[in-house]
């Protein structure tokens, strides 16, 4: 349930700031299989990963969290 949540939100800011897979896994550094896995939910992304994410659409990692409020 955490990945998929991560995915959903990574792929919508992804979308969001003219992203496709590819061109987000080259700007990252990994393969596009990776990036695919995270937004499918097959995959929680690592602590590493989630910060370039971050970095490179230029988001904070509470934006990104899928966390809600009354979770924490």
């Amino acid at each position: 349930m955490e990945a998929e949540k991560w995915g959903r939100r990574i792929r919508a800011f992804r979308k969001l700031k003219g992203y496709t897979q590819q061109s987000f896994a080259n700007a990252l550094g990994v393969s596009i299989a990776i990036i695919g896995e995270i937004e499918r939910g097959n995959r929680v992304p690592s602590k590493e990963i989630i910060q370039q994410i971050t970095e490179k659409l230029n988001i904070s990692i509470e934006e990104l969290s899928p966390l809600d409020k009354n979770e924490s």
